[in-house]
């Protein structure tokens, strides 16, 4: 089992920053790709972002690249989500998920764990 939360989210205008943290506790941290999603009011959990065991590879999503960075500190169990020019679409419900597959996936089924999510708000 792994366990996760998330934390850091909150409210912010447009064109503001975010850090989003994703600790975890349980099986050795550093096995799993770790990624996050979210959900905003009456849509589909949609993929954001991920990064493998090791920080080499990163995926992200169309509409975050260039805005979002993630990154993960092992030693810390870790995983940071750092959302710079938020708009008004960003807002969501933000959860971190960990998968046991040597790649980062962008599929909600390939993840095994979720954290209970961290809600973001961005005004216009």
């Amino acid at each position: 089992q792994v366990q996760l939360v998330e934390s850091g989210g909150g409210l912010v205008q447009a064109g503001g920053s975010l850090r989003l943290s994703c600790a975890a506790s349980g099986r050795t941290f550093s096995n799993y790709v770790i990624g996050w999603f979210r959900q905003a009011p009456g849509k589909e959990r949609e993929f954001v972002a991920a990064i493998s065991w090791s920080g080499d590879s990163t995926r992200y999503a169309d509409s975050v690249k260039g805005r979002f960075t993630i990154s993960r500190d092992n030693a810390k169990n870790t995983v940071y989500l750092q959302m710079n020019s938020l708009k008004p679409e960003d807002t969501a419900v933000y959860y971190c998920a960990a998968s046991s597959l040597p790649i980062p996936p962008n599929q909600r089924r390939r993840y095994d764990y979720w954290g209970q999510g961290t809600q973001v708000t961005v005004s216009s």
